[in-house]
C-alpha cells in the first residue's frame, strides 16, 4: 500500500474553543484526496475518508497484536471446501446504505454487491488498483475480464464462474488454486460492496461520490482542503470490541466493551501540508491528534523518546510504535539507462549514505533496513544483510565499470520527489547532493500526490523513493511489488520481472507460514539484492501525540476505520 494526500488550510489561531466542543473529531492530512472510489483508493490519505465511509467483509481486531481478523460485514468465518478452493460467506441482514439518490430508500446490502465490486476490481475500464488481489485467482474472473474489457453493456450480462450470489446473504468465491490470503483481501477497502445500480448510473465513477453502509457519511467534500462527514444514524454492522491483548487491558481500552458504534456526530478531515501548520493546529487543539515528524522530534521528544515535561504537562499523550511501512531508493528497470546498467545501480546503492539521511529526515527515530522485509512478518530475520553499504571508493569504482568515470557523459536523470511539502523537497536534494559526491548530476522534479503516484501507475518514475504500507501482514504482499503480473498500471512501479522470481512467487504465495515459505522469501530476496531494482533504506516508526480527552485511541498503520472507536471525553 502508498502515501498521502492535500491543499493547505490556513486556519486562524484567535478562536480558542476546541474541535471537541463540537462532539466532532478533527484530524489532519498531508495531501491531497487522489480518489473515494474504493476500487482506486490505495494510498494512507485517501483511505482516511474511504474507510470511514464502506465496509468489507472482514475487519482487523482494533486492540489485538498480532493482527488478526474478525466479521464486519459477514456473519461470521467462511465455510471452507476440503480442497481449499471454496469459500461460501453469510451476510448480515439488515445493513442499509447510507441515504442516497443512487439507491432506493432502505437498500440493504445483497451478496451481488460483493460480486459487482470484485468485477469492478476486474473491469478494464476501471482501472483499479486492487486487480491484483483476485488476479488469476478466481475461476472464470480473468476470462471474464477478457471478454468484457471496458464494454458496460456485457459488465452484467456476463458472469463469472466461480463468483456468485445464491441469495440475497449467500456469497460463494471459487479459486483457482488455495489462497491463503483472500481473507485479508477481502477486508481490504477495494472488496467493500457497491451496489450494480450506482454503478451504472455513474458510469462507473464513483471518484467522487460515495456509496457506502459505514459509520460515517460524508457530507461535503473538497479534494484540496476539507472533508467533513456525519455519523450514520442506521449504523448496526459492529459494535466496540470486548476482547483485547495486554497493552489493551493495561491500558484501559476496554472499558466501552459492547458498546453502540460510532461515538462521534461529526468528523473533519483537515488538508495541512506544512509540517509547522500542522503543529500549531495540534498545539491549539484545531486537531486532536498529530503523527509527529522529523521537524519536531526536538520540540516534543527527551532523546530517550519520552514526552518533554513543557508538553505532557498540558494533558497530552504519547503512543510510539513500530510500523509496518518501510522506504527504499528504487529504479525503473524498464528505463534505457538504469534497466541496462547494474553498475550504476551498485554506484548510487554504495554513494548514499542512509544513516546521514535517517538522522535528518527522522531524527534516528526510523530503523535502518536490513532486508526487502520489514520487522514484524513472519519469515522477516534481523541478521540478514544487504550486500551493499556506503562507500565511496567502491562508488566511484562502481561508476567507473558503469562507464561513467566521474559522472563524465552521464545521461540527464531525474528523480521525482512525492509531494511538494519542504521536506520532501529536501529529501530530494539530499539524493541529489550525494551524487553529486560521485560527480553525477541529478534533477530533482516536485510533485504533488497524485501527479506522482500517476506517474507511478503509468510507469513514468525514473529515479525516486519508494514506499510501502502493507495491506496485511504476509510476505506475499511485499513481494507482489516486484512481479511481472504487477507492471504498472500494478503497483510494480520498478518494473522488474525476472522469470525465476516469478515462478517462486507463484509457488510461495499459495503457502502458509512455515519453513518452507520461509526458505522461498530467503531465495527471491537474494534475487531481488542481486538485480537490485531497489536500494533499502529504513523501516518507519511513529510517534503519536494525542489530547488527553481523545479516548479509545490505539495507532495502527494497516488500520484506517478506527474513527468509530473514538469518543471525546474530558
Amino acid at each position: 500500500m502508498k502515501f498521502l494526500i492535500l491543499a493547505i488550510l490556513v486556519l486562524g489561531f484567535s478562536c480558542t474553543q476546541s474541535a471537541h466542543k463540537e462532539n466532532t473529531i478533527s484530524i489532519s492530512i498531508p495531501q491531497e484526496i487522489s480518489t473515494l472510489d474504493p476500487a482506486n483508493c490505495y494510498d494512507t490519505v485517501c483511505y482516511m475518508p474511504v474507510a470511514q465511509v464502506y465496509e468489507t467483509l472482514y475487519e482487523l481486531e482494533y486492540l489485538k497484536r498480532p493482527y488478526s481478523l474478525r466479521p464486519l460485514l459477514a456473519e461470521g468465518m467462511p465455510e471452507l471446501s476440503r480442497d481449499r478452493l471454496k469459500y461460501t460467506f453469510k451476510i448480515k441482514k439488515g445493513i442499509k446504505y447510507h441515504a442516497s439518490d443512487l439507491v432506493p430508500a432502505g437498500r440493504e446490502v445483497k451478496a451481488q454487491d460483493f460480486v459487482t465490486q470484485i468485477k469492478r476490481l476486474a473491469f478494464l475500464g476501471s482501472h483499479s488498483q486492487g486487480w491484483w488481489l483476485f488476479d488469476g485467482k478466481v475461476k472464470g474472473l480473468n476470462d471474464w475480464r477478457d471478454k468484457v474489457q471496458t464494454d458496460m453493456d456485457k459488465f452484467s450480462v456476463e458472469t463469472v464462474s466461480g463468483l456468485y450470489a445464491p441469495d440475497d446473504h449467500t456469497l460463494v468465491i471459487e479459486l483457482v488454486r488455495p489462497y491463503p490470503q483472500l481473507m485479508f483481501a477481502l477486508g481490504l477497502n477495494f472488496a467493500s460492496p457497491v451496489p450494480e445500480e450506482a454503478m451504472k448510473t455513474l458510469r462507473n465513477d464513483l471518484s467522487m461520490v460515495t456509496v457506502g453502509t459505514g459509520p460515517y457519511e460524508i457530507v461535503s467534500y473538497n479534494s484540496t482542503q476539507e472533508v467533513t462527514l456525519k455519523k450514520n444514524p442506521n449504523y448496526i454492522t459492529s459494535t466496540y470490541p470486548a476482547e483485547g491483548d495486554r497493552y489493551a487491558h493495561e491500558s484501559g481500552l476496554l472499558k466501552d466493551a459492547g458498546a453502540k458504534l460510532p461515538f462521534m456526530e461529526n468528523i473533519k478531515l483537515i488538508v495541512i501540508k506544512e509540517a509547522q501548520t500542522d503543529w500549531l493546529n495540534f498545539l491549539k487543539k484545531k486537531i486532536d491528534m498529530i503523527n509527529l515528524t522529523k521537524d519536531h522530534y526536538h520540540v516534543a521528544l527527551t532523546s530517550e523518546g519520552k514526552l518533554k515535561p513543557e508538553i505532557s504537562k498540558d494533558k497530552i499523550q504519547l503512543q510510539a510504535s513500530p510500523t509496518l511501512i518501510y522506504w527504499w531508493i528504487a529504479f525503473n528497470m524498464k528505463d534505457p539507462l538504469f534497466g541496462n546498467n547494474l553498475n550504476l545501480r551498485k554506484a548510487i546503492a554504495h554513494g548514499v549514505n542512509i544513516d546521514k539521511y535517517i538522522e535528518l529526515f527522522t531524527y534516528n527515530v526510523a530503523q535502518k533496513a536490513n532486508s526487502i522485509y520489514p520487522p514484524g512478518l513472519p519469515g522477516y530475520s534481523p541478521s540478514t544483510e544487504l550486500p551493499y553499504k556506503y562507500d565511496l571508493t567502491l562508488a566511484k569504482e562502481y561508476l567507473v565499470k558503469a562507464g561513467y568515470p566521474n559522472g563524465k557523459g552521464l545521461p540527464p536523470i531525474t528523480f521525482d520527489v512525492r509531494g511538494t511539502d519542504t521536506r520532501k523537497r529536501q529529501m530530494g536534494e539530499f539524493i541529489q547532493q550525494e551524487l553529486r559526491n560521485l560527480g553525477m548530476e541529478i534533477t530533482v522534479r516536485i510533485n504533488s500526490f497524485p501527479a506522482f503516484l500517476e506517474k507511478s501507475r503509468s510507469g513514468e518514475l525514473q529515479f525516486w523513493q519508494g514506499g510501502w504500507v502493507l495491506d496485511y501482514p504476509d510476505a506475499e504482499n511485499v513481494l507482489q511489488l516486484l512481479t511481472t503480473a504487477n507492471l504498472p498500471p500494478g503497483p510494480n512501479s520498478s518494473q522488474y520481472s525476472n522469470a525465476k522470481y516469478d515462478k517462486l512467487f507463484e509457488e510461495l504465495k499459495g503457502l502458509d507460514d512455515g519453513p518452507h515459505k520461509s526458505n522461498l522469501m530467503a531465495q527471491m530476496e537474494v534475487l531481488v539484492n542481486n538485480d537490485l531494482p531497489w536500494v533499502m533504506q529504513y523501516y518507519s516508526r511513529n510517534y503519536i501525540l494525542y489530547h488527553d480527552y481523545f479516548k479509545n485511541f490505539r495507532y495502527s498503520d494497516i488500520i484506517y476505520n478506527n474513527l468509530k472507536y473514538i469518543k471525546i471525553q474530558e
